[in-house]
C-alpha cells in the first residue's frame, strides 16, 4: 500500500508539473500597424474580450495597435523572438512569410467580394500549409476593403500611373522589379513611413483602400483617387505555433470559433465602410476619376501573367485562376 502510494502521488506530481501550463493565465501580445481605434483594432480587442470571457480568463489579449511594434517585418522578427506572440497583418506582411500571399495583389484578378472569397476558401488549406510550415498559426481572415490608386494628381491611364512615383512594400526587392519591368517607378517603403514621404514628394501614389485612405489620413496628401478597384485588401490574425501550442485544446477551440465569428462580422462590416469613407473623403475634397477600364484590364491580364512564378508561386496562381474561372463560369460570367 505504502508503495501504491508513493506511485500515485508520483503520478499526481507529475502531472501538477505538466498542466499548470495550460491551465495559468495565458497572455497574448499582439501588434498591428492599424491605428487603434479603426475598425480593425476594434475588432481585434473585441476578439481578445471574448477570449478572455470565453476561458474565464485562461487567456487574455494585449493589443498594441498603430505600429508601437514597428513595422509588419518588424513585428514577424518579434513574433520569432518571442516578444509577441499574435499580430495582425496586411496581406503585404503575409507575403514577407510566404510569398502566396502575393495572390491577393495580383491586380483586377478579382471582380467582387463574393468571387474573393470563394477563391479564399479553395486556397485556405494550401495558405494554412504553408503558414504551418514557417511556425505560424492563421486565426482568421481579415478584409481591408478594395485597393483604389490615391495620387497627388489626377490619374486616368496607365501611363499617368507610370509617371509617378509610387509605393510599393519594402523588404519585396522582386515586387520593386516587378514593377520597374513594367514601366512603374516603385519606392519601397515600410506602411509607417508613409505620410512622412509623401509630406516630402517622395512618393506619390499608393495602392490603398478607401478606408486605409481615412483611417491613416493618406488621402490629405493624395487629393485624387482613381475608381479602378484593383485587389481586395486581406489580412490575417496570425499566432506562432510556439504560442498556440501552449494554450488548451479547449481554449484553442473556443478561439478559433470566437475568431470565426469575429472574421464573418469584418466581412459584413468593411465593404460598407469603404464606401462610407469614399463618402465621407469626398465631402472632405477627395476628387474622383475614372478610367478606360478596357486599357487598364489589359495591362492588369499581362502584370497578372508575369506574376506567376514570380512573384506567386506557381501553383497557388494556377488554383486561384481556377477556382476564380469555375466561379465565373457557375454565376453565368466569362473567364
Amino acid at each position: 500500500m505504502k508503495a501504491l502510494r508513493f506511485g500515485v502521488a508520483t503520478v499526481l506530481l507529475a502531472a501538477l508539473a505538466i498542466y499548470p501550463v495550460r491551465a495559468a493565465n495565458i497572455v497574448i501580445k499582439l501588434g498591428t500597424i492599424v491605428p487603434d481605434g479603426s475598425v480593425w483594432a476594434k475588432s481585434v480587442r473585441q476578439l481578445g474580450d471574448t477570449w478572455r470571457k470565453s476561458t474565464d480568463g485562461r487567456v487574455a489579449l494585449q493589443v498594441y495597435a498603430g505600429g508601437t511594434q514597428g513595422s509588419e517585418s518588424a513585428m514577424i522578427k518579434r513574433l520569432n523572438f518571442g516578444q509577441l506572440q499574435a499580430a495582425s497583418f496586411t496581406a503585404i506582411g503575409l507575403a514577407e512569410i510566404d510569398d502566396a500571399f502575393n495572390v491577393f495583389a495580383i491586380p483586377m484578378f478579382y471582380e467582387n467580394y463574393d468571387e474573393m472569397q470563394y477563391v479564399l476558401g479553395q486556397l485556405t488549406p494550401a495558405l494554412d500549409a504553408r503558414l504551418e510550415a514557417r511556425k505560424f498559426k492563421r486565426l482568421n481572415w481579415g478584409l481591408g476593403g478594395w485597393v483604389q490608386v490615391f495620387s497627388t494628381e489626377p490619374v486616368k491611364t496607365v501611363e499617368d500611373a507610370k509617371r509617378l512615383k509610387i509605393f510599393t512594400s519594402a523588404g519585396d526587392d522582386r515586387q520593386v522589379e516587378w514593377y520597374k519591368e513594367n514601366g512603374f517607378k516603385p519606392v519601397p517603403l515600410a506602411v509607417s513611413d508613409m505620410m512622412t514621404s509623401l509630406q516630402t514628394g517622395m512618393i506619390q501614389a499608393l495602392p490603398v483602400t478607401p478606408l486605409s485612405a481615412l483611417a491613416f489620413q493618406w488621402y490629405q496628401q493624395t487629393p485624387y483617387m482613381l475608381d479602378l478597384g484593383l485587389a481586395p485588401l486581406v489580412g490575417a490574425n496570425v499566432m506562432s505555433l510556439q504560442a498556440w501550442n501552449r494554450i488548451a485544446p479547449a481554449d484553442q477551440t473556443i478561439m478559433l470559433e470566437s475568431a470565426t465569428r469575429a472574421e464573418r462580422q469584418l466581412n459584413a462590416d468593411v465593404p460598407k465602410q469603404d464606401a462610407d469613407a469614399l463618402a465621407e473623403m469626398e465631402k472632405r475634397g477627395l476628387k474622383v476619376t475614372h478610367a478606360d477600364d478596357a486599357e487598364w484590364r489589359q495591362a492588369a491580364v499581362a502584370f497578372g501573367q508575369s506574376m506567376r512564378g514570380n512573384m506567386v508561386p506557381a501553383d497557388i496562381y494556377d488554383m486561384a485562376l481556377q477556382a476564380r474561372d469555375a466561379y465565373r463560369k457557375s454565376h453565368g460570367g466569362q473567364p
